[in-house]
């Protein structure tokens, strides 16, 4: 592409950023393991809106399943590793991006990677992996976004004094190395956030749940739909920009749910509130798994 221009590549962004603000999203760097689904929707959006550097990671190859919601998944992607597609497709679109790519061993370099980047965006699903990360974000001081196991497309910010979600929700991994994490203990983490997702949203009302509980039971794969998986990544990109241009406001710790079939913001319940509604929740679970 010898025509590009980045500037010009840029020029409708000004009004929502500055030009400096936009040299600052050129300079900066930014850390996405998992680039498939939500990550890589991150990773798109954010590459189109200029930020210059990135390193990204995965394990997986994209396969004709991921086709429905996974924006570097194209017919002549299939088969090819997500990570170094995602790469490929995104110089694509600007040929002058700085990528880094890893794959499984992304979790043992977290010590170099995150002191060299301005925000992480949790793109995986891996709670072994997922625990890491959130550890080592609060040691090195970095703000990690992520988002829930939810129908609803969701976000957080999660900032180096904030509490880790393995505390807040009170998973078996507390205190557990992450080489140690098994798959019962990964099941459990799913189990408890589930449970948060259906007490503080309105999660139930808008899937199907004899496929939910198959999910729950481990009979089949989660579901997932395009929509709401581009809408939740393009949320974690924009919480990225505003960390990056160091910009008031945005999301805390605890998140939001989009709902977009009521057309409305869903936030956490009020603690008494949440502990009624908890207990009937607990009470449907058991039943539905039954």
């Amino acid at each position: 592409m010898s025509d590009f221009d980045y500037g010009e590549m840029t020029t409708r962004n000004r009004g929502f950023v500055t030009r400096a603000e936009q040299e600052r999203l050129r300079d900066a760097r930014v850390f996405i393991p998992g680039v498939g689904g939500m990550g890589g929707a991150a990773f798109m959006a954010l590459v189109r809106a200029g930020v210059g550097s990135f390193i990204i990671a995965d394990i997986d190859v994209f396969e004709v399943s991921n086709l429905n919601r996974q924006l570097f998944s194209r017919a002549d992607t299939i088969g090819r590793p997500k990570v170094e597609a995602a790469r490929d497709l995104a110089l694509e679109i600007n040929p002058g991006l700085d990528i880094e790519v890893l794959n499984g061993t992304w979790v043992d370099e977290l010590d170099r990677i995150l002191p060299s980047v301005a925000v992480a965006i949790n793109g995986t699903d891996d709670a072994a992996a997922g625990a890491q990360l959130y550890r080592k974000a609060r040691e090195h001081r970095r703000a990690l976004i992520d988002a829930y196991a939810s129908p609803l497309p969701s976000v957080t910010v999660v900032r180096p004094d904030d509490p880790r979600i393995e505390d807040r929700l009170g998973y078996p991994t507390r205190g557990v190395a992450w080489t140690d994490i098994d798959r019962e203990m990964a099941v459990e983490c799913l189990m408890l956030e589930i449970e948060y997702v259906l007490t503080h949203s309105s999660s139930h009302k808008y899937v199907d749940l004899d496929v939910a509980a198959e999910v729950a039971q481990g009979k089949r794969s989660r579901f997932s739909f395009s929509t709401m998986v581009t809408m939740a990544g393009t949320m974690m990109a924009e919480e990225a920009v505003r960390v990056i241009l160091g910009r008031p406001g945005g999301v805390d710790y605890r998140g939001y749910f989009f709902n977009t079939h009521a057309g409305k913001v869903e936030r956490p319940l009020p603690a008494p509130i949440a502990a009624v509604k908890r207990a009937l929740v607990r009470r449907f679970m058991k039943k539905l798994m039954a």
